[in-house]
C-alpha cells in the first residue's frame, strides 16, 4: 500500500511568542522584516497596533483585504515608509507613481500585457530558456537563485527589450544583489518618520548602484533612438519602442519613460526570478511531487510543441509554482495609507496609519490554510483551487494595481520550468541551506546551491 510521505516544510521564521521592545522591532524590520510577526498575527483577522511611527494595521481577513485593495481602493494611497524606500529608486515609474502620472504609465503599457502580446512572447521565452539550459549539461553544482535572475533577464531582455539592453548579464545580476542589500531595506529613520532632509545610510550606499541603472538605461534609451534614425523600418514593436512613442504632451514626460525603463529592467524580472528558484527548490525537498510534474511535463512535451498552450496543459506544474508563490511570496507586503479615516464593520481605521496587507503573513494564516507552513501543490491541483479565495491568495497583489505582468510571469514560469525539468534534475547539497529575508522581495539567503545533472 502507497504511504503518502509527509509533506515538506520548507524554511520559515518560527511566529514570535512576545512582542519586541522597539529598539528591537527597528533592528528587526531593518534586517529581516518576516521576523517581526508574533503568533496572534497568524491566527486574528486583523491586528490592530501603535507602531513605532503610528497607528498599524495588519489585514488578514479576505473581505478586509478586498476593501482596502479593490472596493475603496480610491481612499488608500501608497504608503508612506514603502514610497520612501521604493520611490529613490523608480521614481514615477508604475510601481511608485500615483494619480495621474499612475493612469498615463499603466494605459501606455497595457497593449503590451494583452493575451495576444504575451503568446507571441512564447517563442522568445522558449529560446532563450534552451539557450540558457546548456549550462547544465555537464552537470555540477551551480547557485539556482543567481542562475534564475540571470535566465528571467534573458528573457525580459529578448521579450520586452528586443534583445536591446545596455549593460553586460552578469555585472547586471551583481547589481541587482547589491541594490536589494543596500537600498531594498527599510531604513530606521523612515520607520521613525524622520524627515526627509536627514540623510539615509541605506540610501547613501546605494547611490553607485543607481547610477549604474540610471546609466542603462540612458545608454539603451539612446541605442533605440539611434536605430529609430538610421532606419525607422527596422526598430522592433516592442515595449521599448512603445513607451518611447508614448511620449509627448499627452503622454508620458520623457523621466516617466525613462522611471518605467527602470521599473521594469529592475523589477520585471526579479519576482519570478525568486519564485523559480523556491520552486525548484521545494519539489527538490518533496521528490514525490517532483515526480508527478516531471511526468506531465514529458506527456505535454511530447505531444504538444506550442509553448502557449503548456499552461493550461500542465495543472500540477501549475500547482507546484502557485504553491511556492503561497509560501515565498515575491512580493511579501502591500502597504496602503487611508486617506481620509472610516469603519470597516466594526474596525476604525485611522487617517494616515499604516494598513500592511502582507501575503506573506495572509499565506500562512492558520485560518485560511490547512497545514498553513507545509509545500503542499494540491491545494492548487484542479478542483480545490476553485475553492481558494480571491483575497486570501495574493501572489501578484489585487484591484486597481494588480501586477501589470502577471499573465506574462505565469507563461514564463511554466515554460522555464517544463525545459528545465524536462532535460535536468535539481537536487539539494548540504549547502543547502536558504533562509528566507525580505528586502523588497522574499529572497534566499545564502542562495541556492543545488546540484543538477541530466535526466
Amino acid at each position: 500500500m502507497d504511504i503518502q510521505p509527509a509533506p515538506f516544510i520548507p524554511p520559515a521564521p518560527k511566529p514570535r511568542t512576545t512582542p519586541p521592545s522597539t529598539l528591537e522591532m527597528i533592528r528587526i524590520v531593518y534586517r529581516n522584516p518576516l521576523e517581526l510577526w508574533g503568533e496572534h498575527t497568524y491566527n486574528e483577522p486583523w491586528i490592530w497596533a501603535n507602531g513605532v511611527g503610528g497607528h498599524l494595521i495588519v489585514a488578514n481577513d479576505p473581505g478586509l483585504i478586498r476593501h482596502v485593495l479593490v472596493d475603496n481602493a480610491r481612499n488608500y494611497k501608497m504608503a508612506t515608509v514603502r514610497q520612501k524606500i521604493l520611490r529613490p529608486i523608480l521614481r514615477d515609474g508604475l510601481l511608485t507613481a500615483e494619480g495621474e502620472v499612475w493612469k498615463r504609465s499603466r494605459k501606455a503599457m497595457a497593449p503590451v500585457f494583452t493575451p495576444r502580446h504575451i503568446f507571441g512572447f512564447a517563442q522568445p521565452m522558449l529560446r532563450r530558456t534552451l539557450d540558457f539550459v546548456t549550462r547544465y549539461e555537464d552537470g555540477g553544482t551551480s547557485d539556482i537563485a543567481h542562475d534564475m535572475t540571470l535566465l528571467t533577464y534573458d528573457i525580459l531582455a529578448e521579450t520586452l527589450f528586443s534583445g536591446e539592453i545596455a549593460g553586460e548579464p552578469g555585472s547586471f545580476a551583481n547589481e541587482i544583489d547589491r541594490l536589494f542589500e543596500t537600498m531594498g531595506r527599510v531604513d530606521p529613520l523612515d520607520l521613525l518618520r524622520a524627515p526627509d532632509w536627514l540623510p539615509r545610510l541605506t540610501r547613501i550606499r546605494g547611490r553607485k548602484t543607481m547610477a549604474y541603472f540610471r546609466k542603462i538605461v540612458t545608454d539603451t534609451v539612446k541605442m533605440r533612438e539611434g536605430k529609430f534614425k538610421r532606419d525607422p523600418g527596422a526598430v522592433p514593436q516592442d515595449f521599448l519602442t512603445l513607451l518611447l512613442k508614448a511620449e509627448g504632451p499627452d503622454g508620458l514626460t520623457r523621466a516617466e519613460v525613462e522611471d518605467n525603463i527602470i521599473t521594469f529592467i529592475g523589477a520585471g524580472h526579479e519576482t519570478t526570478a525568486r519564485a523559480l528558484g523556491w520552486t525548484l527548490y521545494c519539489l527538490a525537498e518533496s521528490p514525490w511531487e517532483r515526480d508527478r510534474v516531471e511526468h506531465e511535463i514529458d506527456q505535454v512535451l511530447a505531444r504538444e510543441p506550442d509553448p502557449t498552450k503548456w499552461l493550461g496543459a500542465m495543472p500540477f506544474t501549475r500547482a507546484a509554482f502557485d504553491e511556492a508563490l503561497r509560501l515565498y511570496p515575491p512580493a511579501p507586503s502591500i502597504n496602503r495609507e487611508p486617506i481620509e479615516p472610516e469603519m470597516w464593520k466594526d474596525l476604525y481605521i485611522p487617517k494616515h496609519a499604516a494598513v500592511l496587507v502582507m501575503p506573506w503573513v495572509v499565506h500562512r494564516h492558520r485560518k485560511l490554510w490547512d497545514r498553513p507552513d507545509a509545500f503542499l501543490p494540491e491545494r492548487f491541483h484542479p478542483g480545490n483551487r476553485e475553492k481558494i479565495d480571491r483575497f486570501q491568495y495574493l501572489p501578484f497583489g489585487a484591484g486597481p494595481r494588480v501586477c501589470i505582468g502577471a499573465s506574462f510571469a505565469m507563461q514564463e514560469a511554466i515554460i522555464a520550468l517544463a525545459i528545465m525539468l524536462s532535460r535536468f534534475r535539481f537536487d539539494t547539497t548540504a549547502e543547502t541551506k536558504p533562509w528566507p529575508v525580505q528586502k523588497l522581495t522574499t529572497q534566499p539567503q545564502g542562495g541556492l546551491p543545488m546540484r543538477v545533472t541530466p535526466r
